[in-house]
Order: C-alpha cells, then structure tokens, then sequence
C-alpha cells in the first residue's frame, strides 16, 4: 500500500501506540495533540468535539476498536472475554454521536474484519484491526482527493464561494470535503477566495476553516451567519459548498445547523449549492431527512464561552447541532464517483453501483 504525502494538517495520526489528534476545540488559539489509548477515551474525544466532522469521526472510531483490541490482547488471552470487552467498547464508540453516519460505518466495517479473523490468536486480530484502521485512514484521504478532482471542475478563477462550517482537512482525516474541492481548484492554478460563516455555536467556520485557509494561503473572510444572505443579494457570492454527516437515500442532506437557511438563500438567488461527501456518507438504510438523528447539545454552548455568559440565567435554550437540506434545494453532491446532479433516489442509487 502506497503511503500517502503528508499533508499540512494532520488531523489524527498514529504515533507511538497511541491515536493522536488534533485538540478541535483550543484552535486557532493554540495547537496541540492529544493521546488516545483504548476506545472509552477515543469516545469521549469524539462527544467532546476534540475532533469533529463525519469522516474524521469515522477514521478516529476505527482507530478506537483498534486501541481496545491492542489493550485486551495485552491483558488477557480468554476469547470469551477479549469480545465482550471488545463490544462494550465499540457500543461506547456508538453512542459518541448520533448523526455522522461515517461512525456507524467504520464501527460496522471493524466488526467485518474482527468477525472474519476471529479465529486468530488475539494479538494477531489486534494487529489485523490496526491494520484496517490504518487503511480507513488512508483510503479517507484518497477519496477526498478524488473528491476534489471532480468538484474542481465546477469552479471558474475568481469564483467566491461560501461555505459553513468546517468540513476541511480538520473534518476528514486531510485533504478534506467541500474545503477539498477549493483546495483542488487552487492547486489546478484557479484563483479562488472563501466566506466561512462564523458557524455558531461551536464557530467551526471562524476558527477552524479560517484557520486552514490561511495555513493554505487561500483568501478567507469570516462572516457571522446572518450576513450570507445580504451578500447573496449584492451578488458576492457564486457559489455555496458545503459538507455533511449524513445524506437520506432520497437525497435529504444532514448538515452543521443553519446550512437549511444557506440553500434556502441560495436557491433565492440563484446560487448553485453543492454538498461534498464520501459515499460513505450516504446512508440508503435512511428514506428521508426528517428520519436523521438530530443531535442536541450542551445549553453551555449558547449562552457563553469559557467563564463568559452573556445571556441571562434561568432561560430556555435548544442546541440542535444539525438541520436537514431537502434534496430539491442541492444542485449536485459531489463524491469520488463524480456529481450526482439533483439528487434523488434514483440517481444516488445509480451512482453508489458504478
């Protein structure tokens, strides 16, 4: 297997034994990595938003079976047990996070590879999982560079494009989705500049893909969400790209709240909105959109940051993490395969056989 170049941002790697990651939370403040041992921490990692967006997710569940495999190798050699400790720790994996639907895959594709090698000495089957994990890894970045080969070709030099949230290298395990496909055009030699919603609350926009945007040295401009439309208006955008966690077999597509309000925007005025995305984020078991878990988070992180509060106490608050585009408002989803233009069932289905 082919290793990969390295790339600028390295969300999660794996270094000494351990799963390391990217602190999502600290950045553009500070940067740091954290260490991750068995699959309780890698959990908690993933709820705590230490890293974040459905395909990192996925890669750093996988890593997760393979850290508790690794550690029951270690302590015991009964079969019986390493898999009952080996389930509890993939069911805490599961319960991480309700929406990216790349967590239940990569957590089903590990339990394939264990349920084929269970057979084999167990630090041999460790291994083996490792070896997937490793795999997942690598296989999200190619994907992602395919990904953004054919999103390249719908931007033009000079395109200003917006996007929501952060679905870039820090959302995937490099490269990235909807920040892929910039990154893709830019290195084809198009000249290409980017509004990032401010994305509140957790302000994925403002600190995460600004951030990687001037990692790249590609012009960046943060907005707060309430000034898309008003620029849509004056005609400074071009276009709207954005990722997403998960995506209804009917082509309902779940993304970071307040995406709904973009492509409602956009359609107003005429702007093409894309979604990027693995096909590992299509989920056919989902018929529609009002069928995707949506997550609801801490109150906390609405009504203040760190020691700050700035609204009143004893108020209601509703923290939906997520909300669903329908179909009939997305131009096109771009995967590795190509575009599915208006995408419906029929042509979702289609595109995930070829």
């Amino acid at each position: 297997m082919a290793k990969l170049k390295q790339r600028k941002v390295e969300t999660l790697r794996w270094r000494g034994g351990r799963l390391q990651m990217i602190d999502q939370r600290i950045l553009p403040t500070r940067f740091r990595y954290l260490a991750y041992r068995n699959a309780r921490e890698v959990a908690e990692g993933i709820r705590s938003m230490v890293v974040r967006g459905a395909p990192a997710i996925g890669v750093a569940a996988a890593y997760g079976v393979a850290l508790e495999a690794l550690r029951l190798a270690r302590k015991t050699k009964n079969g019986k047990q390493f898999a009952r400790q080996l389930e509890k720790g993939i069911s805490l994996l599961a319960k991480s996070r309700p929406t990216a639907i790349n967590l239940f895959w990569a957590l089903n594709r590990m339990r394939k590879v264990w349920n084929k090698n269970s057979g084999m000495k167990l630090t041999k089957l460790a291994a083996r999982l490792l070896h997937e994990a490793r795999e997942i890894h690598e296989e999200d970045i190619r994907i992602n560079q395919a990904m953004g080969r054919h999103g390249a070709r719908l931007l033009k030099s000079g395109m200003r494009v917006l996007t929501h949230c952060n679905a870039g290298a820090l959302a995937t395990a490099g490269h990235g989705t909807a920040l892929g496909v910039i990154r893709s055009a830019v290195e084809a030699g198009k000249k290409i500049s980017v509004f990032a919603d401010e994305t509140r609350p957790f302000l994925q926009g403002a600190r995460l893909t600004a951030w990687e945007m001037v990692q790249e040295g590609i012009p960046v401009t943060v907005i707060t969400d309430n000034i898309a439309g008003h620029l849509m208006a004056r005609g400074e955008i071009d276009v709207v790209i954005v990722g997403t966690d998960r995506v209804a077999a009917n082509g309902d597509v779940a993304n970071k709240i307040g995406t709904y309000m973009v492509a409602v925007l956009a359609r107003r005025h005429g702007i093409p909105f894309y979604v990027a995305c693995p096909q590992s984020s299509i989920d056919l078991k989902t018929s529609h959109g009002n069928q995707i878990p949506i997550e609801e988070r801490n109150p906390l992180e609405v009504v203040g940051h760190g020691k700050i509060r700035w609204a009143a106490k004893g108020i209601s608050v509703r923290n939906p993490a997520f909300d669903v585009t329908p179909a009939e408002l997305v131009t096109g989803i771009i995967h590795e395969g190509g575009v599915i233009w208006r995408p419906g069932r029929k042509g979702i289905q289609r595109a995930l056989q070829k």
